[in-house]
């Protein structure tokens, strides 16, 4: 069985039927500097019952492929938002 990753984000924007646009940050340490700095980057998630709201936190599972830049399946919801 392979390795399957999972990212932990926060939703930002509903991206279409069952589909939720999710930032994901990470901290890295600083080649030069070495000091830790933050990066992020924005997946798209497959939401197959329409749950996820602005705000909420998440956790994500790799999958095939659903779409051309969707490659993610909702596995929990961790904090419900504000919305």
């Amino acid at each position: 069985m392979a390795f399957k990753r999972e990212i932990q984000g926060v939703v930002v924007k509903i991206a279409g039927d069952k589909t939720a646009s999710v930032l994901v940050e990470r901290k890295v340490v600083h080649p030069r500097y070495r000091k830790i700095v933050k990066r992020f980057k924005k997946y798209l998630i497959h939401d197959e019952k329409n749950e996820l709201k602005v705000g909420d936190v998440i956790v994500a599972v790799e999958c095939r492929p659903l779409s051309k830049r969707k490659a993610f399946r909702l596995k929990s919801v961790l904090v419900a938002g504000v919305e």
